[in-house]
């Protein structure tokens, strides 16, 4: 579990996160939407120990992030809008191994996780391909199964589908709601909610740093308007 308690960001005088309180339970799929610069990607950047609070805390699975990233980065997959900034490997292969790799796990099972991770987004195959080679679709990909690989407790994902074809975006998507189902937590950051927001357990919206909207799907839809969220 995640949980968010009273998380305040600033960059100078601008508060990004203002007071967020939230709970994230293993095995939901939740949805974050909101305008640009309301702050979700600073949010979100958060649950992992990407940035540090200037108040409150994030717990993951019951340690505080900030006080032990390594831990909470181990528990918490993400994902970037930009997949490049993700990347430390020159093939798809050696980036998604990265990760397993630094767990010290057994060659057997690194290999088991590549290979059923590149599977999960349609990149089987490709694993001796060069990444700076690669479409912007395809690095989202090879982004998201890195992700994958660490078969983490909780997935975050900021724009996921940004550049995907309609059989990826299918592909990931199923993907994502199994794990899900299996009993991993699945935050999606996203501005376009066609894929999502009748299958997600929560719809989350993020207005001026706070939380506007927390509700199941049904009740979420007819006030994403109000908080210039387009409706699907």
């Amino acid at each position: 579990m995640i949980r968010v308690e009273r998380l305040v960001h600033r960059y100078g005088e601008a508060t990004a996160v203002d007071g967020v309180n939230l709970t994230l339970p293993d095995g939901e799929y939740v949805v974050l939407a909101g305008p640009n610069g309301s702050g979700k990607t600073t949010l979100v950047r958060h649950l992992n120990a990407l940035l540090s609070p200037d108040e409150g805390r994030v717990l993951v699975n019951g340690t505080e992030a900030a006080e032990n990233p390594v831990a909470a980065r181990t528990a918490v997959g993400m994902t970037f809008q930009d997949p490049r900034d993700g990347f430390v490997a020159a093939t798809v292969g050696a980036d998604v191994a990265f990760g397993p790799e630094n767990l010290g796990l057994a060659h057997e099972e690194i290999d088991r996780r590549v290979r059923h991770a590149l599977d999960a987004v349609n990149m089987q195959g490709r694993a001796d391909d060069r990444v700076d080679a690669l479409s912007g679709g395809e690095q989202m990909r090879v982004a998201i199964a890195g992700a994958l690989a660490m078969e983490p407790d909780h997935l975050i994902l900021d724009e996921p589908f940004a550049g995907l074809d309609w059989p990826a975006r299918r592909e990931v998507f199923e993907r994502l709601r199994a794990l899900a189902r299996d009993g991993t937590a699945v935050l999606v950051v996203t501005h376009d909610l066609r894929d999502h927001i009748d299958a997600a357990d929560r719809v989350l919206v993020l207005s001026a740093g706070e939380i506007a909207v927390d509700a199941p799907p049904e009740q979420a839809r007819d006030r994403l308007a109000e908080f210039d969220v387009r409706p699907p």
